[in-house]
């Protein structure tokens, strides 16, 4: 038996780049092993697996490990339903719950709670120090669940810049790690890495725009609009855009389909 995944690129720049991530529809039958093996065989950042229901139900898995909450992995599913004609459902059901979704003027996006629990951080200049970057502007620890350390650095070039390895991350103990720099008052630039979770650095992340308008909603931005850049050092431009308020956070971006491969099993 063979099953179609759709492959798709997630918050794309324009026609280029973006975040490839894999679409199983027909997951009927498939174990949990069985989808971690397929993940981790096509290795992109996520693959996400479809369960048809009144609300439908996904599952998202890195090359490593389930994941509760993954944005691209949710932006992707949603266009990939809408575009399809499979379903025009308004939510998703994932790990972390029920999420809002949509769909039009061929954006799609979805939509997080806001509540989630921001923390400082103690040793922020000690991180950068073992990391070999800048000492941060501001810091904190977001629960994604997973905690994501959310580094500030003093401007774009830094963070584009920042060159560390796994062993490095693995010395202060992070599995999850955020750096970004406001270019202006209406553009981000970011660069996300996840070696817990079988990748390095991810091209576009949208739970870890998630976890900056919660970290800046904290630090007293309670509202606010921003477009992130994110992926140009790995060949792959992307761009998320990100609204939040006091009802939510917001993430959405353009999609393009990359062909559909089939599997086995």
């Amino acid at each position: 038996m063979s099953r179609p995944c759709h492959v798709v690129r997630v918050f794309t720049r324009g026609e280029n780049g973006g975040n490839h991530l894999g679409v199983v529809i027909e997951s009927e039958g498939l174990r949990t092993v069985e989808m971690q093996a397929i993940a981790t065989e096509l290795g992109f950042s996520e693959t996400i697996f479809f369960a048809p229901a009144t609300i439908p139900e996904v599952r998202i898995f890195t090359p490593g490990r389930e994941m509760p909450f993954a944005g691209h992995p949710l932006v992707g599913m949603t266009w990939v339903l809408h575009e399809s004609g499979i379903s025009t459902t308004d939510r998703l059901a994932c790990g972390i719950g029920e999420v809002r979704v949509g769909y039009a003027d061929g954006i799609a996006w979805i939509e997080a709670s806001p509540d989630r629990s921001v923390r400082e951080v103690a040793d922020a200049e000690r991180f950068a120090a073992i990391l070999g970057i800048a000492t941060p502007l501001n810091a904190g620890w977001v629960d994604m669940p997973i905690p994501y350390l959310l580094l500030e650095l003093p401007s774009p070039t830094h963070v584009a810049t920042a060159s560390f390895d796994e062993r490095a991350l693995e010395e202060i103990g992070v599995g999850e790690l955020y750096l970004y720099a406001e270019v202006d008052g209406q553009r981000v630039k970011a660069r996300f890495f996840a070696p817990e979770a079988g990748v390095f650095e991810d091209p576009a992340t949208g739970s870890a725009a998630v976890a900056l308008a919660s970290k800046l909603a904290h630090d007293g931005r309670a509202t606010g609009s921003l477009e992130i850049d994110q992926g140009d050092e790995m060949g792959h431009p992307s761009t998320i855009q990100l609204d939040w308020n006091h009802d939510g956070i917001r993430i959405g971006g353009t999609v393009r389909a990359d062909g559909v491969r089939l599997l086995d099993g």
